[in-house]
């Protein structure tokens, strides 16, 4: 092996291990909003349901804060990993597709990285004594007020739905099979990873679409405060007829993909 290959080698190894921290701490934040949706399901309707609250909710358990840095670090390396994969990856496809691919990873980065600032706000104290659903509220009202406002929040609606859409359509073409090795999916692990993954891509793409849909219900009505995130959307499948039922099933998939998460950590495609 050459010194320049074995160099390439070297960082490709880095930087699986530092997907594969990432990976794990992305399952462990959705393991919390998981389980926090399931206790909204059942009768608990104080605690925040979004990533944020989540994090909040884990803060306030024995050793909390130092999980909470634990999630900050993790979420900063897959901030880093998709950077990376945004500057140096998909080399193997043509002009346009290498593009569209880099981009979602930028856009992955910047949801990873508003992750990573939550947790880093909730260790560091300044956000445990919020409220979970004013940062988005403002942050639409902040949008609202500019020019073209309410296409602006419109158009965060519509993505945000394509995102969501964009889950569903990956369950259905079982395409987070890429992402696995040949051992991730095969034989009978290779079954239920593919079962865990399904089940909480449907659960992510249902909530996202119910989120962008409040967008898009704010910039209909002018009305901020109609805006709001995963916990608000959340609360909003609770009040339909058979909510809890609805969102104790939202959340056990929630729970699935943060399994699936850790399975990617463990499976990775290298």
């Amino acid at each position: 092996m050459s010194q320049s290959t074995a160099h390439q080698a070297h960082q490709s190894d880095l930087v699986d291990r530092i997907a594969g921290v990432g990976l794990v701490a992305y399952g462990v934040v959705h393991l919390l909003i998981g389980w926090l949706a399931v206790t909204l399901a059942v009768g608990d309707r104080q605690g925040g349901a979004s990533s944020t609250g989540a994090v909040k909710q884990l803060a306030q358990q024995p050793y909390g804060e130092a999980l909470v840095w634990l999630i900050a670090v993790g979420m900063i390396l897959l901030v880093l990993w998709r950077l990376i994969e945004a500057a140096l990856g998909y080399r193997d496809k043509d002009g346009t597709e290498r593009t569209l691919r880099r981009l979602l990873s930028v856009g992955k980065a910047v949801v990873y990285g508003t992750i990573a600032y939550s947790a880093v706000d909730v260790a560091t104290g300044s956000a445990r004594t919020s409220g979970s659903g004013g940062g988005t509220e403002s942050m639409t009202a902040t949008l609202m007020n500019r020019p073209g406002g309410q296409l602006l929040v419109g158009a965060v609606g519509v993505g945000i739905v394509a995102v969501g859409v964009a889950h569903l359509v990956t369950a259905w073409r079982e395409s987070y099979l890429k992402k696995l090795d040949g051992e991730g999916r095969s034989g009978s692990s290779g079954t239920a990873f593919r079962w865990l993954a399904r089940t909480g891509y449907v659960a992510k793409g249902l909530a996202l679409g119910v989120v962008g849909v409040l967008f898009l219900s704010a910039a209909a009505t002018h009305q901020a405060k109609k805006s709001g995130g995963l916990d608000q959307a959340l609360r909003t499948v609770l009040d339909q007829p058979f909510g809890p039922v609805l969102l104790a099933a939202i959340g056990l998939g929630f729970a699935a993909y943060g399994l699936f998460s850790f399975v990617q950590a463990r499976h990775l495609d290298r």
